[in-house]
């Protein structure tokens, strides 16, 4: 199998996490347009997230955050966002690395993505580098979501959590389709 010395994988994430940051650029600057909001799925515990202590230890692993009808100063930078949410009736402000989010999605028009954890890709070319037989298949890692088992995610405005990524759903609405990156992964 032929190595991939130019990392498609890591440039796709580069970009999607660009249109992440585009998107909420745009929501910062003039609102959210029409009936568009955000879920955004993050890991707790990632470098540069900033978060209050009874958060952290709440979900200390992953967290949702749902971006809607109730938040506020929202600022958007090169490498991550600021916001202020309320959870139960407690104002927060947090602060988001963009490389700390695990899966982005906005149900108005059922598009999203999940990003692999820079770790899981590790894993995976750790995996793929000490297989024996490159012509059998190498399991990958789980996602970040099925990797965190019992962590529930917190939820500011009106709507549901992130649904899991079986319950995503796929081809509604026009032919919405939640793109997954281990698709495009060597196998």
């Amino acid at each position: 199998m032929a190595t991939d010395h130019i990392r498609y994988d890591i440039l796709a994430q580069q970009a999607l996490r660009g249109v992440v940051r585009t998107v909420l650029a745009d929501a910062a600057k003039n609102g959210l347009p029409g009936e568009h909001h955000f879920k955004i799925t993050f890991a707790t515990g990632a470098p540069g997230v900033r978060l209050s202590e009874r958060m952290r230890s709440q979900y200390p692993e992953a967290m949702t955050i749902i971006l809607q009808h109730q938040f506020w100063d929202l600022v958007v930078g090169d490498e991550a966002f600021e916001v202020g949410l309320s959870f139960g009736g407690v104002a927060e402000r947090l602060a988001v690395p963009f490389e700390a989010i695990t899966a982005f999605f906005d149900p108005a028009v059922q598009f999203g993505f999940q990003f692999e954890s820079a770790a899981a890709g590790e894993a995976q070319d750790s995996l793929q580098d000490s297989a024996r037989d490159p012509a059998q298949p190498v399991a990958g890692p789980q996602s970040p979501q099925a990797a965190a088992p019992g962590s529930s995610p917190a939820v500011a405005g009106k709507s549901d959590a992130l649904p899991a990524p079986a319950e995503l759903p796929a081809g509604e609405g026009g032919g919405a389709e939640v793109v997954r990156l281990d698709r495009f992964r060597k196998k």
